[in-house]
């Protein structure tokens, strides 16, 4: 952080030109600049992820975002949305904030976050929550517990005074996540063997189809936001949202790292597995161009990372409280870790998991996943 006085007068300005969301994406970089922890993502990445152009979630969603400064420094970011689609399930006038990072003072973090409830409560809005960056399908959560090991790829990054600082805003938690890492070499429980024995022979499982590529993504869809529907704070992944997934999906793994479980011919369960990027992009400093394409992919193809991460596994509902469920969720984990093992990786990072998801964490748990990181959600009303 630039050591910039207390006493020289806070200003928070507007993301409206190309130039003002160049400044916006930059500030992460000064705020962690000192966090050994801390790896910059790709800008090219950030840009279009704040991109009504290449986001799909903009269809649905508007946003507006804020720099502050002192003087001439940059000393803090945020972001305020509003989702359609979200509304339109709830129907409880709830907005969120992302995208925030801040120097450690309480000034800077209430102006932020008071411009944000500004711009919500003109959108209608009477609750916020947050933080989101920018959609619970995206990335989701504070980190609270776990600042010493670099984030994966598509999660989050804080540093140890932000929860407190924001707590002193007047939020308070609304619901915890975790992230667990696992070895691929676990050794299968007794209880699991016996689970699998029993189903061997109405369940399936099997790779993702590249030559059927598409509609194999249309049916994961389909099975994720049947699975995930009732969770906490569920938003259903739209068409065009997944299809982006789908052609990021082609570039970053083989179609062994995306397997689905069938019972009986039927489509029950999948799971998505991830090299992790950010490992193979830390010596980076966030430019793509003009090497590091060529690097990344060899990085990625030829040196696959230690590290991978599950970002989606879901099994449909009318499985998940029956014997066969958990059977399912390991069935798919299990099918992953051979040619993650075979590719070199070394751990793999289950993420993220509800703090109240009892059966997930029993299962991950059970082959000695470890729970190295927690990300805290937090909300507040807004006043009148």
């Amino acid at each position: 952080m630039n050591n910039v006085s207390d006493s020289v007068s806070l200003r928070i300005t507007p993301v409206v030109s190309k130039a003002d969301l160049k400044q916006f994406i930059a500030v992460a970089e000064t705020i962690f600049k000192d966090d050994p922890a801390w790896i910059t993502p790709l800008i090219l990445e950030r840009t279009m992820h704040l991109s009504a152009k290449t986001n799909p979630y903009f269809r649905h969603a508007k946003w507006q975002a804020w720099i502050a400064w002192r003087g001439e420094y940059v000393v803090g970011r945020i972001s305020a949305q509003v989702d359609s689609l979200y509304l339109e399930r709830y129907n409880d006038a709830t907005g969120f904030f992302g995208m925030f990072d801040a120097e450690d003072n309480q000034e800077t973090f209430q102006l932020l976050l008071d411009t944000a409830h500004t711009w919500l409560k003109e959108q209608g809005m009477k609750k916020v929550r947050g933080p989101f960056n920018l959609s619970i399908n995206e990335e989701m959560g504070l980190l609270v517990d776990g600042f010493t090991t670099p984030p994966v790829f598509m999660m989050s990054h804080a540093l140890p005074y932000y929860a407190k600082r924001i707590e002193q805003c007047g939020y308070v938690k609304a619901k915890d996540t975790l992230a667990y890492m696992l070895s691929p070499d676990f050794e299968v429980p007794t209880v699991m063997k016996r689970i699998i024995a029993k189903a061997k022979s109405k369940v399936t499982v099997r790779a993702i189809n590249l030559k059927t590529f598409d509609q194999e993504m249309l049916l994961l869809r389909d099975i994720f936001n049947d699975a995930w529907s009732e969770n906490w704070g569920f938003i259903p992944f739209t068409e065009e949202e997944f299809q982006e997934l789908g052609n990021n999906l082609k570039f970053l793994v083989s179609a062994e790292l995306i397997q689905i479980a069938e019972v009986d011919g039927e489509a029950a369960a999948f799971v998505v597995t991830l090299p992790n990027i950010n490992e193979a992009i830390r010596d980076f400093n966030g430019k793509l161009l003009p090497f590091g394409l060529f690097k990344l992919l060899w990085r990625l193809k030829v040196r696959f990372p230690k590290t991978a991460r599950v970002p989606l596994l879901g099994v449909r509902k009318k499985f998940q409280n029956t014997r066969l469920g958990p059977g399912l969720a390991f069935l798919v984990i299990d099918a992953v870790r051979i040619p993650l093992q075979r590719l070199g990786a070394e751990q793999i990072e289950l993420s993220w998991i509800l703090e109240d998801n009892a059966g997930m964490r029993n299962i991950i748990e059970s082959i000695g996943g470890d729970a190295y990181k927690r990300y805290r959600v937090f909300e507040r009303q807004l006043s009148d």
